[in-house]
């Protein structure tokens, strides 16, 4: 049976072969729904084949041995059939049946043989259970469903049969190499004369039928002639499964391993196909280990449905010879997404995996290359084509073409390329079409030989271009990077470089930090694919100006690097070039750390060559700028000389010129940024472009030449630096270079400075003009240093394209403010001043957008306050507009009296006749005199206006305290003495408890009032008089209506609610309680009579100020009680003459003003009344905690003698309830002082103090924060002349009102601020005195007139605070403006920026002051028009 083992092989072989070529027909076919071989749409995309003749039919296969006789099972291979023992085979076994095969677990089923097959094909199911094996050449199952389960074994390693013929598997020789098949083996021997790439064991073979691997592995190499050593190579698994599979276990087709006496075999083929695979076991077709290692196999998987992690093997074996250089990786094809895998397991070698012709339909999708894994294109000419991505990872390297023949052209397409610590080498040139380009720690490298025809490489990504961790795409040759997206090279290391580089069609391109981008290549062999130089041609090359639009890489033209039809480009790193062009691009942006240079890559020689002798030294290049002479034994060399255009420069700079000598020195490059037709729409420039010339020693070290003591040539010339461009921006860290370079240390002359250009495409003009350049920036373009005598190079140029009117310079900026430019070109002296004489007062010429280009100049004035065309304030228009200040001032003189004449006039045709006393009678039998309307509205008080109350009325008790929200009204307590009959004291307590509540304010009106004080004082007093009225309306209700009266004793009194009374004055200061006999009260003595009320307390209302004068009120009770001793007459006619002396009291002023109301009373008053037997004395009462009093009269009875008749029976005065000093009467008579001094001293004290001459010298008063007002505004003595009065305090209220008006346009003028301060402290205070004047003025009745205008004088004076913040806002901007005032103003000129601003805020304070003065006497004519009352001479007083 062994002999016909071959046979047999070949005959299953063929067998199966035929099997699956129908068992496909029939997939193909069939309608299964499952199948993803049913329909294919890519077959009609090829073109037409004429169908291949049908395979022949398969051999006939050997009878199947039955379940229980031939396989020692049990059951029936038709039903179920269970192997429960292991079985050895010594022949190819075919197992066949309808039902299912069950191998138990730890059976073994074995056929040790090279080539020994088992093959198993039944209908049902099949299960190699735990721990069960199969082991031979060939294992092929076909069931509908397999279960391989976790510990099985199908194991083909090292069995293989023959591999196919025509294969070059197996190594010849004996240099111990290692089998092919997936891949190549390796070899562990060295060939000087071959490169390491072109030695390797067996060859690979069976590409074509990779997605169905079925060959055999390859034996490896022998080191033996007399001995076959190697290991054999791995068998063949096939697994063709209708349903499902379950890969739990372990398949293993590896090369069989050796020793060091042989090569390892190479892996053998693995393929499974299946509906659904399950499971997580071992698939591998790896190569065997030995001297050198063998190449991996084949593996390839056709399932529709994958559900298993299972790992798959196909590296290749280990050199025990050469580690470094294990065999090479076999293939693993999934077929259902059409993926191709190499891996070498993360195994270094040095050996290829062959990637062979691609299919071409259907395409597959992805290629993935890892893990170490080393693949090759071989090809003189290939295509390598995939649907999806090709992805190399792990340190995998794809080659293409031969490294010894770099002629062929190679063509990649994909849809992605992805690279990650890989390398692609290409010997020849590629062209790559992907949509992306990813690359990570990799390298492509192309090594273009020296056939031209082939010398240029097209990488094309229309999506994306990604360079990261030290990434680098290398060309020895031309290079175009292609693309319609981004392209990154995003940091340190990135690199792409090669002789010629051209970037296009990408819309960003970005050059990260450390990135770089070069053209050519810094180890330049100088073969003829290096780009030539034009170096002796002094025009300027065509293309530079005019470069050709398709953006394809040209061999002829003069570009080293071109960036081309890019949207925005983003420099970060370096660009390095000789001649680097930028065409079709919108915007470039140099950043900080960016830099584009073409420094020392221009000309060694050129048309600006300095001239050297022989040992070397010479003069510098010349460019721009004459190059420096260089200096040798007293002689001068010349530099080499100028040359090129500085309008349009595109000239290489030159060097030294003596290139064969080591240390020469080069010219700088060429940097064109756009051209004539296509222009750069922005450049930002953070970094540095350069283009400078060589210095001598900076590429001494790249020479390494061992001696340049006696060399000295000189430096290079600056370059040139082209920019077409529309709109520049130079940050504070650009720096823009031509440089030249310095000469040699030995007398070198320096080169040149280059030229640098700044070619605008278009200059907007007029109102159209935007600022086309911001430079803060360095631009150079200094020749270089000459160096021992030899002497320095001349500068360079930097130019720019010709202005047009209006604009200067290199930038094209506006000429300067006050100068003007009519003619084209960039000079500085273009642009002339404006006349001076056509420049109004307070103006300054100003910038206009475009610059000026013609007469007159242009202007504004200096201040937005000032108004075009004579820049005149709103004030200084008004006045312009009248003629002047004169005749402004004389018609609003003329204005004004006018007004104030209509004014006077309809005031006296408004009021009524009853304001003038003497037009109507005086009723002399009346009690109130109506001569003197002033004291009527003092003798009218309210509640207390009935006669009959007189005659029941007991005592008066005051309130004390002011009535303010700080300390309002109240009694104290415990009841008078003289109220003590006919009161309750703890009643009274109570009562006082209650009205003291009454009295009190709530905290709010209190706070209204606070606030009210700090806005507007006006405001603060209208809201006190409107509290305190209201307070008193609230304890007359409460005393009226609300109390019971429990306190008096009198049952009358509390059943009428008639024996209290509450009363005030008219200015609500001064409050008081009345008591009355109730009429059932028992005691005789009351009501009590004039001199039992002796000493008798009259308080005075008011406080002394201008809104509150003191006054005495006296109504019918205490008029009615005094006539018990006084004529009504005398008592009236002395109330109006005190109450005329109080008015002229001022708060502040006590002292000086209560003396003369002292003299008064001694000289008018105490001289009559004595003779009545009563004389008054000026007193304080009532002191409280803040120390506040009140003032009054005390009314003393005279001597007994003196007495009238009338008054005999009258009992002893009763003395004030309140403690006082005691009054002196007659001192004059010791006795009857005496008598009176001891009856006085048996009745209580009045408290507080009589006020006489010697006591005012002690009398202390606080003056509160209002006391410098009382200067201006305080009570006077009536002047007459009321109409004349009244037309003066017209026509200053009008001229108020037009100073405010003109104030108002000088702050406005000013400052807005200025205006909304004044306005606001205090707010509208300027407004309101104008309506309150009208009001006072307009209003009828002596009485009403005079309150008005108090309110008037009050706003008047309130309003100098708002005065005063206009005179210090003016103050303050006159000292922080006074140092731009010009000498040339008007002298008239009223602005808050001269001399004269103060005028009108004096003015204003002038007129209010005076305006306060006639005021005081307008209010003195309403309220007394009896003059007589002022009268020094008593007799006239009296008389009157």
């Amino acid at each position: 049976m062994a002999q016909t083992f071959p046979c047999f092989v070949w005959f299953y072989i063929l067998n199966l072969l035929g099997l699956f070529a129908l068992s496909y027909c029939l997939v193909v076919g069939s309608d299964d729904e499952f199948s993803i071989l049913g329909f294919d749409i890519d077959v009609y995309h090829g073109d037409y084949t004429p169908p291949a003749p049908p395979p022949p039919s398969p051999p006939p296969h050997p009878p199947s041995p039955s379940c229980q006789e031939g396989l020692e099972g049990v059951g029936s291979l038709n039903t179920v059939c269970k192997l429960n023992s292991s079985l050895v085979f010594d022949d190819n076994v075919y197992i066949e049946g309808n039902g299912s095969l069950y191998v138990l677990p730890g059976v073994t089923l074995s056929c040790q043989l090279l080539g020994c097959s088992i093959l198993i094909n039944i209908s049902g199911e099949f299960t190699l259970s735990k721990n069960s094996k199969i082991i031979a050449g060939l294992v092929s199952v076909n069931a509908w469903n397999a279960s391989f389960s976790e510990g099985s074994l199908i194991n083909v390693t090292g069995l293989a049969g023959e591999a196919p013929a025509h294969s070059s598997g197996t190594p010849s020789g004996i240099q111990g190499a290692g089998g092919g098949h997936g891949g190549r083996g390796a070899s562990c021997v060295s060939d000087n004369k071959k490169l390491p790439d072109d030695v390797w064991g067996g060859d690979a073979y069976s590409w074509s039928s990779l997605d169905e691997p079925a060959s055999y592995g390859s034996k490896g190499g022998t080191t033996s002639k007399e001995v076959k050593y190697g290991g054999e190579g791995g068998g063949i698994i096939w697994l063709e499964i209708n349903s499902m599979i379950d890969a739990s276990g372990l398949l293993l087709a590896d090369g069989g391993d050796d020793g060091l006496k042989g090569g390892g075999g190479s892996g053998g083929s693995i393929y499974i196909k299946a509906h659904r695979m399950t499971g997580n076991g071992w698939i591998s077709a790896a190569g065997g280990n030995g001297f050198a290692g063998g190449g991996g196999g084949r593996v390839s998987i056709n399932v529709f449905s994958r559900h298993d992690d299972t790992q798959v093997f196909i590296h290749g074996g280990r050199s025990l010879g050469c580690p470094e250089n294990s065999g090479a990786a076999g293939t693993y094809y999934d077929a259902v997404p059409r993926s191709l895998t190499v891996s070498n397991h993360n195994m270094s070698t040095q050996t290829d995996t062959l990637l062979l012709e691609f299919p071409k339909q259907p395409l597959w999708t992805n290629v993935y290359i890892q893990d170490h894994a080393k693949a090759l294109v071989p090809l003189f000419w290939s295509r390598v084509q995939v649907q999806g991505q090709i992805r190399l990872s792990c340190g995998a390297i794809l080659s293409f073409g031969l490294a010894h023949y770099a002629s062929s052209e190679f063509e990649l397409m994909a849809e992605e390329l992805l690279m990650s610590d890989s390398v692609i080498k290409i010997f020849g040139a590629l062209r790559m079409t992907v949509k992306m380009l990813l690359m990570w720690n990799s390298k492509m490298l192309i090594d273009g030989g020296s056939d031209a025809i082939v010398a240029t490489s097209l990488l094309e990504a229309s999506n994306i271009v990604v360079l990261k961790e030290a990434s680098v795409i290398q060309s020895n040759a031309n290079l175009g990077v292609h693309g319609q997206g981004y392209l990154n090279l995003s940091g340190p290391g990135d690199l792409i470089e090669a002789q010629r580089l051209i970037l296009s069609l990408f819309y960003s391109i970005n050059v990260g930090p450390g990135s770089s981008l070069r053209g050519p290549l810094e180890s330049d062999d100088s073969n003829y694919i290096t780009p030539r130089l034009h170096c002796d041609l002094s025009n300027c090359p065509i293309e530079l100006l005019h470069p050709p639009e398709d953006c394809n890489v040209n061999s002829t033209l003069a570009f080293t690097i071109q960036i081309c039809r890019v949207e925005d480009v983003v420099i970060e790193g370096l660009i390095t070039g000789s001649v680097i062009h930028f065409h079709w691009i919108r915007t470039v942006a140099v950043q900080s750390s960016g830099v584009i240079s073409a420094s020392g890559l221009g000309c060694t020689g050129g048309v600006g060559r300095g001239t050297f002798i022989e040992n070397g030294l010479g003069g510098g290049g010349g460019h721009g700028g004459k190059g420096g002479d260089g200096y040798y034994n007293g002689n001068f060399i010349d530099g080499g000389v100028a040359y090129g255009d500085a309008g349009l420069p595109c000239e290489l700079g030159s060097g030294s010129g003596n290139a064969s000598l080591a240390g020469a020195t080069a010219g700088g490059g060429i940097i064109v940024m756009g051209s004539l037709e296509y222009s750069l729409s922005s450049l930002s420039l953070d970094g540095s472009l350069k283009a400078d010339g060589e210095s001598f020693g900076e590429d001494f070290a790249k020479q390494n030449h061992p001696s340049i003591s006696n060399i000295g040539p000189g430096g290079g010339s600056g370059g040139t630096i082209l920019l077409f461009v529309n709109t520049l921006a130079l940050g504070e860290s650009s720096t823009i270079s031509a440089v030249g370079g310095h000469g040699s240390p030995t007398g070198g002359g320096g080169g040149g400075g280059g030229r640098v250009h700044f070619h605008w495409s278009e200059i907007p003009v007029e109102d159209a003009y935007l600022p086309i350049a911001n430079v803060k920036g360095t631009i150079l373009t200094e020749g270089g240093f000459g160096r021992g005598q030899g002497l320095p190079g001349q500068n360079g140029t930097i130019t720019g394209k010709p202005c047009p009117r209006g604009l200067y310079g290199i930038f094209c900026e506006e000429c300067p403010v006050g100068t003007f430019k009519n003619v084209t070109g960039s000079d500085r002296i273009l642009c002339h001043d404006c006349p001076s004489n056509e420049l109004p007062h307070r103006a300054l010429y100003t910038n206009v957008r475009g610059g000026v280009t013609e007469t007159p100049c242009p202007y504004k004035c200096i201040s937005d306050r000032y108004h075009m065309p004579k820049c005149y304030t709103a004030l200084e228009e008004l006045v312009d507009t009248f003629g002047g200040p004169w005749l402004f001032g004389l018609i609003l003189l003329g204005i004004l009296v006018l007004l104030a004449g209509v004014l006077s006039v309809a005031r006296m045709k408004y009021i009524s006749a009853d304001e003038m006393p003497s037009l109507v009678p005086a009723r002399h039998g009346s009690r109130i005199d109506n001569s003197f309307p002033f004291l009527e509205s003092l003798n009218e008080v309210l509640e207390t206006n009935r006669n009959e109350e007189s005659q029941s009325h007991v005592h008066r008790m005051y309130f004390m305290g002011p009535n303010t929200f700080s300390e309002p009204w109240y009694l104290p307590h415990s009841p008078p003495l003289q109220v003590t009959k006919i009161v309750y004291e703890d009643a009274f307590n109570r009562f006082v408890d209650e009205i003291n509540g009454q009295a009190a304010y709530q905290w709010w009106e209190g706070s209204i009032y606070s606030i009210l004080s700090v806005l507007s004082y006006p405001l603060a007093w209208s809201w006190l008089e409107r509290c305190r009225k209201k307070k008193l309306q609230q304890l007359r209700e409460y005393v009226r209506s609300e109390y019971d009266h429990s306190c008096l004793r009198s049952c009358r009194s509390r059943a009428l609610y008639e024996g209290l009374k509450v009363a005030a004055t008219s200015d609500l200061m001064l409050a008081y309680v009345d008591f009355f006999l109730g009429g059932d009260e028992k005691s005789d003595d009351l009501p009590p009579r004039l001199h039992q009320r002796l000493p008798l307390s009259l308080v005075f209302g008011g406080d002394g100020s201008y809104m509150s004068p003191f006054s005495l009120q006296s109504d019918n009770i205490l008029t009615s009680l005094m006539s018990q001793s006084i004529p009504p007459t005398i008592w009236y006619r002395l109330v109006a003459g005190l109450n005329a002396q109080l008015r002229l009291i001022r708060r502040g002023q006590l002292k000086i003003t209560f003396g003369h109301v002292i003299s008064w009373l001694e000289t008018h008053a105490d001289p009559t009344l004595r003779t009545y037997g009563v004389h008054v004395d000026l007193a304080w009462f009532q002191p409280t905690a803040s120390g506040y009093c009140q003032f009054g009269l005390v009314v003393w009875a005279t001597e007994y003698e003196n007495v009238p008749s009338s008054l005999e029976n009258q009992d002893d005065p009763l003395l004030s309830e309140q403690e006082s000093c005691i009054p002196r009467f007659n001192k004059d008579d010791p006795l009857n002082y005496l008598r009176v001094n001891e009856h006085l001293m048996t009745r209580r004290m009045f408290f507080g103090r009589v006020l006489n001459t010697k006591s005012l010298r002690t009398f202390k008063e606080k003056k509160s924060i209002y006391y410098p007002f009382s200067f201006i505004v305080h009570n006077t003595k009536p002047v007459g002349h009321q109409d004349l009065v009244g037309m003066l305090i017209s026509s200053l209220l009008l001229g108020d009102l037009c100073l405010v008006l003109l104030n108002f346009l000088q702050l406005y003028s000013t400052s807005l601020l200025h205006l909304i301060l004044v306005l606001l402290i205090l707010p509208l205070g300027l407004l309101f005195p104008f309506p309150a004047g009208i009001s006072a003025l307009f209003s009828q009745g002596p009485r009403r007139s005079a309150g008005f205008a108090r309110v008037y004088a009050l706003w008047n004076i309130t309003s100098l605070i708002n005065v005063v913040v206009a005179f210090i806002c003016g103050l303050v901007h006159y000292t922080t403006h006074s140092s731009k005032r010009h000498s040339d103003f008007p002298s008239w000129n009223f602005s808050m920026e001269e001399s004269e601003w103060w005028m009108l805020p004096c003015g204003l304070a002038l007129c209010k002051i005076i305006q306060a003065q006639l005021i005081d006497r307008h209010v003195a004519n309403q309220e007394i028009q009896d003059h007589s009352l002022y009268s020094n001479d008593p007799d006239v007083f009296w008389q009157t």
